[in-house]
């Protein structure tokens, strides 16, 4: 079976046990933390997939990765996947409820990358623009990158601005270069 099929399916059961619970938003915070760090520290992945460590602690090191305090469900569903032999696919089900969580309730990802740390005003009103564009709740990230030199790249959904200095050198340097 298709290991995207697989973890659509179980976050698909996760999503709806949780909506049917009322903690969607505590297991997709759960579900993101998960998530992170899974992306951050790699030895959560070869912790798991190692086969001589025994279940009890494969699902006691997948709870520790959900957070401080994960919600019950969470639990109970990270010990039904290990259970079942799937716990080397739990990064792929945790990004497919966050998936699906964000569809569910419309929410964007965005992106605001600068050469200078913003002023909470100017991130706010960036948000805004990009909320009254999508028509939806906007998760918002920022971003500090000093080799775009100054000006900005705002990135959500599919779209991507790239208002920055760097950018603008590079095309006046194509543009010589012709």
């Amino acid at each position: 079976m298709d290991l995207g099929v697989i973890s659509v399916r179980y976050a698909r059961a996760l999503l709806k046990s949780s909506m049917l619970s009322k903690q969607e938003e505590k297991v997709y915070e759960d579900m993101k933390t998960m998530l992170g760090n899974y992306l951050h520290v790699p030895q959560l992945r070869t912790t798991i997939d190692n086969p001589m460590l025994d279940n009890a602690k494969k699902i006691e090191v997948l709870n520790a990765a959900c957070g401080d305090k994960p919600t019950d469900l969470t639990k109970r569903f990270v010990k039904m996947v290990v259970d079942e032999g799937r716990e080397q696919t739990m990064q792929f089900m945790a990004a497919a409820y966050i998936t699906l969580y964000r569809q569910q309730k419309n929410i964007i990802s965005g992106k605001l990358i600068t050469a200078a740390a913003v002023n909470p005003v100017t991130e706010r009103k960036m948000k805004q623009l990009v909320e009254s564009r999508t028509n939806g709740t906007v998760e918002f990230q920022t971003e500090v990158n000093p080799d775009i030199i100054g000006g900005f790249i705002l990135e959500y959904d599919t779209y991507r601005m790239d208002a920055s200095v760097q950018r603008q050198l590079r095309d006046i340097l194509t543009q010589l270069k012709k």
